[in-house]
């Protein structure tokens, strides 16, 4: 079942308003570590089953992943995992990072803003 998704521009606006929203980087932990969306945690395929109950409590949270571009796989493995978890409100960011990037739109890393 493919997951219900989001453009570049609708997050940007949700990401910019503060709006309640969980953004997902899928990527390993390195490639996170270097960019990353503004405010989103990291969750590769791997370490959903692990981690996510400490990092997104509430099921009905509003979640967005993403990976780097849309040939990767792993917002899509991190998101269908977490449908099966019971978390109902998953959509995907297709575009990914590499979009955002291109875009000029700001990246953090390690919580600071990213200039590269």
């Amino acid at each position: 079942m493919p997951l219900p998704t989001i453009s570049r521009d609708e997050l940007r606006r949700e990401i910019e308003s503060g709006e309640q929203l969980v953004v997902v980087d899928a990527l390993p932990p390195i490639s996170y570590a270097h960019s990353h969306l503004p405010g989103a945690i990291n969750l590769p395929p791997e370490r959903v089953d692990a981690s996510v109950s400490k990092r997104i409590a509430e099921k009905d949270a509003e979640i967005v992943v993403y990976c780097a571009n849309p040939t990767c796989e792993s917002s899509i493995d991190t998101g269908h995992r977490l449908l099966a978890l019971g978390y109902a409100n998953v959509r995907h960011y297709p575009g990914g990072k590499d979009e955002w990037r291109s875009s000029g739109l700001p990246l953090e890393r390690a919580g600071a803003p990213f200039v590269g």
